[in-house]
């Protein structure tokens, strides 16, 4: 009888979670957008343009998934959120996802119930100070006043990385990237600490960008990714795979100049598949045939989207380091597409 209990709940909760997995996708066709949460503002990654166009890095992935979902890149409805805001949001139902700077960690995956899809940013936190502070090493910030994102894992690295070193700090708590900047410029803080993508990103836009040092202290892993909730299986494979069609697309050289002609069909199963000229990739996923064609016409392979928001030739100028392909040493790589 135990057992009989047992396996009726499992099947109970097996029902259920399949439910929530399609109501998500179904939801999201039904409303003919995706709601997805990104950042309040950090340039090249997420922020509005003059127009009041979204426009990054992150944003790149939002629009890949509801070119895929609904064949249309701007069938997107983006919400900002803060460090403090993001998971309720998520968790609530208010986003479909959520692609901001989040890290995927234990505590997240597991006790918050959300499930992070891959990784789009390998980063890790550094240090900011002015150049007239006359500092070259986070070790030597001992009495310092750091601003610093509350909510954030940057708070609990900046908490161990001072104990460690045994030296101490004084936080200045603040809620957005904006306002940590403008706290910063403004002499409130000796130090900003974040994601030191966030940290480039940032200096990118001051008025004297050279008047502020990167110190050379990388202190955590911050391996940054879209992540969706728990039960959502069908949806997290479709955010999940959107990514990876990126990813797999630079691998194969398909770009946003040859993907129509190359999803005629190829010489090469793989690309056959990853375009839909071969095989029902698309239909396992609920999807129609094209859908990673969609997804990468928007705005290339993930190396073009990378090298057009926050690459070298940005003022952002981040190089492919850890994000190159695995290929080329780095740490992209996607499972095939078969």
């Amino acid at each position: 009888m135990k057992k009989s209990v047992f396996f009726g709940a499992l099947a109970v909760a097996g029902a259920a979670a399949t439910a929530s997995a399609a109501a998500t996708l179904d939801e999201v066709k039904s409303r003919g957008k995706l709601n997805c949460g990104v950042t309040t503002g950090v340039p090249g990654f997420a922020e509005p343009d003059a127009n009041g166009e979204w426009q990054g890095f992150d944003v790149a992935v939002c629009r890949a998934v509801a070119a895929a979902v609904l064949g249309d890149s701007t069938a997107v409805e983006f919400v900002p959120t803060t460090g403090k805001t993001r998971f309720t949001a998520l968790a609530s139902g208010e986003i479909d996802m959520l692609a901001r700077n989040t890290t995927w960690t234990f505590s997240r995956d597991v006790d918050l119930k959300f499930e992070f899809t891959g990784v789009n940013y390998y980063d890790g936190q550094g240090f900011m100070v002015p150049k007239d502070l006359g500092v070259s090493s986070a070790k030597d910030l001992d009495g310092a006043t750091v601003c610093i994102q509350t909510g954030t894992t940057t708070e609990l690295n900046l908490a161990d990385f001072f104990r460690s070193n045994n030296i101490s700090y004084e936080p200045v708590p603040i809620e957005t990237g904006a306002e940590a900047v403008q706290q910063y410029i403004a002499g409130a803080c000796d130090v900003y600490t974040t994601d030191a993508s966030a940290l480039a990103a940032q200096r990118a836009n001051f008025e004297s960008p050279d008047d502020h040092v990167l110190l050379p202290e990388i202190v955590s892993k911050e391996p940054l990714g879209p992540l969706v909730r728990h039960g959502d299986n069908e949806w997290a494979d479709i955010v999940r795979w959107t990514l990876n069609a990126l990813i797999t697309a630079e691998e194969l050289g398909v770009t946003s100049v040859n993907v129509e002609e190359l999803a005629a069909g190829t010489e090469n199963p793989e690309v056959n598949r990853l375009l839909g000229s071969e095989g029902d990739l698309g239909g396992m996923l609920g999807l129609e045939a094209d859908w990673a064609k969609n997804a990468i016409s928007v705005a290339g392979n993930y190396g073009e989207i990378f090298e057009k928001n926050i690459g070298a030739s940005t003022p952002i100028g981040l190089a492919r380091g850890l994000n190159a392909q695995w290929t080329n040493g780095g740490l992209i790589y996607s499972p095939p597409f078969r």
